[in-house]
């Protein structure tokens, strides 16, 4: 007897699978040096690596590998609280204003869901982390994207700070159904680290159309020299109606242990923990706990150069300067990135002298799935980041991360200029 109803709910008609299920497998047939995902290959700091063993199968601890509150671990939503009321300058009520999620993923899964509803326009500044647009559209919602736009230098150098985000253009995106705007700063995957005067023009147009600030800001203590991270919930009048998303596997170099957060004013931090509760309740004890515990070692050396987020700083800005020169040698344009641990480099120079006609799909897609399967070097496509109308904005793009050891780096640096080698033969 066939099954006569609709099978598949209408959320999730239309939708394939993320870029992550094929490169990622696309790594695992062919092994690459991978530059794609965004993923330390070196050990994370030993305060939450020791917490986590010792909250595992410390003697006293028998409590601590059962459920634990299942809006945040106590020890972990205290320790945010008191981070982020530091840094923001107010008292954060830490089982009011912080839930603790499984990654920033379901933090950002979870707004969506319990402030949404059907119709309302979520704006989304481009190139974008891939889950928004799916995560708006399951929700109701419907996306409204702008993209960046390069500002293009004399110099030869193109900054993360040349993509602009111009101010009359946005405010033609808002309306009466604009009831967010999503903002991610430092920027994934340009490294942008939007200004003071750039976020307080998007507070102020949310103000005026009464939106919601999603702050998407898990690259936050990732800021090299010259830079200075800002926060939209710390300017004026704008903490009531901001909604900020933190990570513990960016913050932390644990990415395996999926953990995040989202905090900000209890009227919307409660939909989002009730929608939390109906949906995963609770999250991993050992994990939340050896967090709590990074946080409680590292928020007092702030501003020292012993502290762990200063230490990556200073690991990640010789590298980053290393992959900008490498791939300036070879033709690649990069974009050097104020921010986070990834770089985009336009490859067209490059690509026009390789046959990408045995690949499929867009000219970025061709090349970077050429390069990992003939050079052994993996990146990510940067149309993957774009909405369908903006795709060929990032077709002659491709991303590279750069949080990896120098050994891995330098077998990168060795395919790239071997490739490069063999196209002037």
């Amino acid at each position: 007897m066939s099954y006569q109803k609709k099978l598949v709910s209408n959320r999730v008609d239309g939708m394939s699978e993320s870029i992550w299920v094929e490169f990622v497998q696309l790594a695992l047939d062919h092994k690459p040096v991978n530059l794609g995902q965004g993923f330390p290959d070196f050990e994370a700091p030993e305060c939450v690596r020791k917490g986590l063993a010792d909250a595992a199968i410390g003697p006293n601890n028998v409590v601590l590998n059962q459920y634990t509150r299942g809006f945040g671990h106590p020890r972990l939503v205290n320790a945010l609280a008191n981070v982020y009321g530091k840094l923001t300058n107010r008292v954060i009520d830490p089982k009011k204003e912080v839930l603790v999620t499984i990654g920033a993923y379901q933090a950002l899964y979870s707004t969506f869901m319990a402030l949404l509803n059907e119709g309302d326009e979520v704006i989304i500044i481009e190139p974008f982390f891939d889950c928004y647009e799916p995560m708006v559209r399951m929700a109701g919602g419907t996306p409204v994207f702008i993209p960046l736009r390069l500002n293009k230098t004399d110099n030869g150098n193109v900054s993360s700070s040349d993509w602009i985000l111009d101010m009359t253009e946005l405010e033609s995106k808002f309306s009466s159904r604009t009831k967010m705007i999503v903002v991610n700063t430092p920027h994934n995957p340009i490294g942008k680290i939007f200004s003071r005067s750039e976020l307080e023009a998007i507070g102020a147009l949310c103000k005026k159309y009464d939106s919601i600030a999603l702050m998407d800001e898990v690259y936050e203590w990732i800021f090299y020299k010259g830079s200075e991270h800002f926060r939209m919930n710390s300017l004026e009048d704008m903490w009531d109606r901001t909604v900020t998303v933190g990570s513990a596997g960016k913050t932390f170099s644990v990415t395996g242990w999926k953990l995040g957060w989202v905090y900000g004013p209890e009227r919307l931090l409660r939909p989002i923990q009730l929608l939390h509760q109906n949906c995963i309740y609770t999250c991993n004890t050992p994990a939340q706990e050896a967090i709590a515990i990074g946080f409680e070692t590292e928020v007092p050396k702030i501003g020292q150069s012993d502290c762990y987020w200063q230490e990556l700083v200073d690991l990640l800005q010789p590298k980053r300067d290393r992959m900008t020169e490498l791939l300036k040698s070879v033709d690649m344009a990069p974009t050097i990135p104020d921010g986070g641990y990834f770089m985009v480099a336009d490859f067209s120079k490059l690509a026009d002298k390789i046959d990408l006609s045995g690949e499929t799909g867009s000219k970025d897609y061709r090349f970077v799935k050429w390069l990992t399967k003939n050079r052994k070097l993996q990146g990510i496509p940067m149309s993957a980041f774009y909405s369908k109308e903006h795709k060929s904005l990032g077709e002659n793009l491709i991303r590279f991360c750069f949080i990896k050891t120098d050994e891995t780096l330098t077998k990168a640096a060795d395919i790239i200029r071997d490739l490069k080698k063999s196209l002037e033969n």
